[in-house]
């Protein structure tokens, strides 16, 4: 086993240590008397930049003139380009989810990168810029969020650094029951809803096989039991168990998304493992790092061993995300008549804030909440209603049959030295609930999400979000619980009778495995043009495809 360089992790990830099961206690907000509205906010890639300057070329990142041919950096950002974030578009943005959404929300999933990239030759980027940046839009999310009452979960992005510092920066995001292993590995749980729904914050830096450089990231080895990805493995499954024994939901949430063209192979099969086998309970994955809007799925064939296949399966897929989206998806159409929903997980990746290659951004979700009346946050744990479902869902789990056990690849395949070091060997059996929020809608499913942008952000007046697009049939916009606050939309989905637009392109009824299953099908027939030109307008913001 190779020879770990703690302080050499320390300069990107943080130096881990071995640590205990992590216990998350009944961590309530600070204001427990706040309405619950059934809503949350995701923000991501924010990437301010203190050199940014108006006027100047956009070869030089924004930072100088350089050429009378280049595109020149506006005010308010650069749309469509390679500059990162200028202070007056972060300033507006927090100005606009203040006024508009700080009080809609009940928390808020933060996923990382608050610096700038560091591709300017001529002014590289110090560490103590690193933590500057990420001071600053932290006091941004305390003031807007945090000093009201709503949890923000930060994650850990590519191009922030992890040291002693950061733990300081995000103290008061952190519950104190998970501080310890906070420091230790920059990643916890928190209870965003008391004894009803938990967010887990994953520190990708740990799996992702861009780091494959660093001594001390091992890439989640079968038998590396001091490997940081494997410790927090070890750490997350504890943590998805004592949520289910507690009949809790849960959104775990991170930087890079998990695949097997970011993360090393191995800690992509233990990803996708624990994601199907704690399928009853996790709502749904959040991600970003990619810019591009786009959902795909973690499937139980992931898992699998083929003889024919090498023993480390690199991706090979050369085309743009769209094009390797509608592939999958047309595969997705030749299996629907046998699909499985045991067999997936929902990955979503939401594009980015900085206008970097596409437009600013963020979606604010909806979830089930019925049945809760006008119950605050800080009494929802002891709801008679929320009781009762815990109670109809924990003895339906003891009844429930194990869907897949030892039959999958433990079999001759498994006895070979190529992979029976895998973890894909070493799967544990796993039961599935038809009824669980993540597959029906029920209490705390999620609903769908609105999507808002920056259309127009060269122009030379104040920039405005607008409604780029969202999820929900029309007909649930006029309903009584409000998926999107009314005045949050366009007055052409305001006004009673409308039945359809363009804003409106997929009428989900809720975001379970089946409906999402149910528009990559749509999305896999090339004879679905218009859908399928619509979905990639909405990926790329307009702009080109990557």
């Amino acid at each position: 086993m190779k020879k770990r360089i703690p302080w050499l992790a320390g300069l990107l990830c943080g130096q881990v240590l071995a640590a205990p099961p992590q216990v998350v206690l009944n961590v309530a907000p600070s204001r427990p008397d706040r309405k619950l509205h059934g809503r949350f906010l995701h923000i991501t890639d924010i990437h301010p930049d203190p050199h940014y300057a108006n006027g100047t070329s956009q070869s030089s990142q924004c930072h100088r003139e350089e050429s009378d041919k280049d595109k020149k950096a506006g005010y308010y950002g650069t749309p469509f380009g390679i500059c990162d974030s200028p202070w007056t578009l972060t300033n507006f943005t927090f100005e606009h989810l203040e006024d508009h959404w700080s009080s809609e929300i009940d928390f808020v999933i933060w996923t990382g990168d608050n610096a700038r990239h560091d591709e300017d030759h001529e002014i590289p980027r110090p560490l103590d810029e690193i933590v500057a940046l990420n001071r600053a839009v932290a006091k941004k999310m305390e003031d807007v969020f945090l000093r009201k009452g709503i949890p923000v979960v930060p994650s850990l992005g590519n191009n922030d650094v992890w040291q002693y510092f950061i733990s300081s920066i995000w103290h008061s995001f952190i519950p104190s029951s998970s501080m310890s292993t906070f420091r230790q590995g920059a990643y916890y749980a928190v209870e965003v809803i008391p004894d009803a729904l938990a967010a887990i914050s994953l520190n990708t830096m740990y799996f992702y096989h861009n780091n494959k450089a660093l001594t001390a990231v091992g890439g989640c080895l079968v038998g590396d039991t001091s490997d940081p990805g494997n410790l927090q493995f070890d750490w997350l499954e504890v943590q998805l168990e004592m949520f289910r024994a507690r009949q809790m939901q849960v959104w775990v949430t991170g930087h890079v998304p998990p695949s097997d063209v970011h993360y090393f192979p191995e800690c992509y099969y233990r990803y996708a493992e624990l994601s199907l086998r704690y399928q009853d309970i996790i709502l749904g994955s959040l991600f970003g790092h990619l810019n591009v809007d786009h959902f795909y799925f973690v499937e139980a064939a992931d898992l699998n061993v083929s003889p024919k296949e090498d023993i480390m399966p690199s991706h090979s897929f050369e085309g743009t995300i769209f094009e390797e989206l509608m592939t999958d998806f047309g595969a997705l159409v030749k299996a629907s008549g046998h699909l499985n929903y045991d067999d997936y997980a929902v990955v979503s990746v939401s594009p980015s804030l900085v206008p970097n290659p596409y437009l600013p951004s963020f979606r604010v979700f909806s979830y089930n909440i019925s049945g809760l009346g006008s119950t605050t946050v800080g009494a929802v744990g002891e709801d008679e209603y929320l009781l009762m479902t815990k109670k109809d869902r924990a003895s339906r789990w003891k009844h429930l049959p194990y869907r897949h056990g030892d039959d999958g690849n433990d079999g001759r395949q498994c006895m070979g030295a190529g992979y029976r070091d895998s973890w894909r060997c070493k799967l544990h059996p796993w039961r599935s609930d038809s009824h669980a929020p993540s597959r029906q809608n029920t209490l705390w499913t999620p609903l769908g999400y609105a999507q808002y942008y920056i259309p127009e952000l060269d122009k030379k007046d104040e920039p405005k979000f607008k409604l780029e697009y969202l999820t929900f049939p029309i007909s649930s916009l006029q309903l009584a619980e409000e998926p999107v606050p009314l005045r949050n939309l366009p007055k052409s989905l305001r006004e009673a009778g409308v039945t359809e637009s363009e804003l409106a392109p997929y009428g989900l009824p809720d975001l379970t495995i089946p409906s999402w299953l149910d528009l990559a099908c749509k999305l896999g027939k090339p004879r679905e043009k218009k859908l399928r030109k619509r979905f990639k307008k909405y990926m790329y913001m307009g702009g080109e495809a990557i």
